[in-house]
């Protein structure tokens, strides 16, 4: 804790159930440890302030111990084996023994709701008191719980803010359990939950659990102190795409693609939007290269296909790649088209040779999702299809969602839904200079506003 943020209890809550018999055991795919030393997601979601009466922390308490019990894998722990028959390498997988989740009550009661939601969309720095974690990486997860949530009392709300390992779910799998979390406390009965589907993919041929060598899994050292004091500093900003925004970005995008046969959706117009607008500032060579990192959600890419709202992570990180010469002169149809066909060239064939790729060469298990020195990559994450604003603990739906602290490079995007139907958020991380280009900048605001 820190600032306005005052620590009050910090306990776990383990599932209701915690005695049951026969634990699982979840091996995990290339997609899972690919992710290994990248920072645990964190997210938050802003309330107004509920009844005195309504007993805020224990029935939160009461009804994640409950919520657990279905979603038994995020009580768990990352296990690690070390494998005799060869001693240069090493396994993980998680182990589903019903340890338990963190749970932190903290107090901000200096703080009022509009301290959060400030003008033109700024996201103030205390911000990150409000979360569970900073600097959390997955591998961590072998001594931290894979999931930890943290709900700040403020003078007339309540921000509960959470992290969860990315290594065993995804935000299909995360939304889904908060909104199952939600529905119990705000009901008072878990009765009626569907059981979980875990993820069923793995790839044929492959033995598990995959054998990492030693070097590579590693948590590698910290930069040195020279090093980090050499980049840049970065903020966060909300913009905020109105209905009528998405429209006319989609509309000029598709005018400007023409013939092509592939349609750009309203999320590849936008983000073919932040991908420019960005690197037009970013101070790059017109013959550097540059990249648009898309999280693709391969469930129904894969065949079989699985089900929709299966748990796990299911999610893959792929770039567009360009020069920066290209993307600024070729316009946003151009550039929205890069990212469509990027999307739709994630099939079942591709997933596979990723995996069999990964498995014979153990890569990204240390480079994370970028450089934080080269801003040239934007790395679109979330979807505004997560349905956030359904999540009623009892006491009123949630009146703002932010991203919390982690992978703070230029040019990390998370987007959520906008409170009005049909718009979007994006809550972008970026280096101060190119923020405040980009705040100056009336091609790209014509398309969008800072107000949130």
């Amino acid at each position: 804790m820190g600032g306005p943020v005052v620590l009050i209890s910090s306990s776990i809550v383990q599932p209701g159930n915690s005695g049951q018999s026969g634990r699982t055991k979840i091996h995990l795919t290339p997609f899972d440890l690919s992710l290994l030393q990248v920072d645990c997601p964190q997210r938050g979601l802003l309330f107004p302030q509920p009844d005195q009466d309504f007993h805020l922390i224990s029935r939160l308490k009461s009804s994640l111990s409950a919520a657990l019990e279905i979603y038994f894998p995020f009580a768990g722990r990352l296990a690690k084996v070390e494998n005799l028959e060869d001693n240069n390498t090493v396994s993980f997988h998680i182990d589903c023994d019903g340890s338990g989740a963190r749970f932190l009550h903290a107090e901000a009661k200096s703080l009022s709701v509009s301290d959060i939601l400030q003008p033109h969309g700024e996201v103030p720095d205390f911000i990150k008191h409000f979360f569970p974690a900073d600097g959390l990486k997955n591998s961590d997860g072998l001594t931290e719980p894979l999931l930890a949530v943290q709900v700040t009392e403020m003078k007339d709300g309540v921000f509960l803010g959470y992290y969860y390992n990315h290594m065993v779910a995804d935000g299909v799998s995360m939304w889904n359990f908060l909104h199952t979390w939600s529905m119990i406390c705000s009901s008072g009965s878990s009765s009626g939950q569907q059981p979980l589907v875990l993820k069923r993919w793995f790839l044929e041929g492959v033995s598990y659990p995959i054998h990492i060598p030693v070097s590579e899994a590693e948590k590698p050292p910290p930069p040195p102190s020279r090093e980090l004091s050499s980049v840049p500093v970065t903020k966060d900003r909300v913009f905020h795409f109105t209905k009528k925004n998405i429209s006319d970005l989609k509309a000029k995008a598709n005018s400007e693609v023409g013939s092509s046969d592939m349609n750009i959706s309203s999320l590849q117009a936008v983000s073919a939007h932040m991908w420019r607008s960005i690197i037009r500032h970013s101070g790059l060579t017109g013959e550097g290269e540059t990249h648009c990192k898309v999280v693709v959600d391969l469930r129904q890419r894969v065949n079989p296909p699985l089900e929709k709202d299966c748990f796990g992570n299911m999610v893959y990180i792929t770039p567009a790649t360009t020069t920066v010469e290209e993307l600024l002169g070729r316009g946003l149809g151009w550039a929205a088209l890069q990212i469509s066909k990027l999307v739709s060239s994630q099939t079942n064939e591709n997933c596979k040779a990723f995996a069999e790729d990964w498995v014979s060469n153990v890569k990204n298990l240390k480079t994370g999702v970028g450089s934080r020195m080269a801003g040239d990559t934007v790395l679109v994450s979330s979807s505004p299809r997560f349905d956030v604003y359904r999540n009623d603990f009892g006491w009123g739906k949630p009146v703002a969602v932010r991203a919390g602290p982690g992978n703070s490079i230029s040019g990390k995007l998370v987007l959520f839904p906008g409170i009005d139907e049909g718009s979007f958020d994006i809550q972008a991380t970026l280096w101060c200079d190119v923020l405040v280009s980009l705040l100056a900048d009336v091609e790209f605001l014509e398309h969008v506003t800072t107000m949130v």
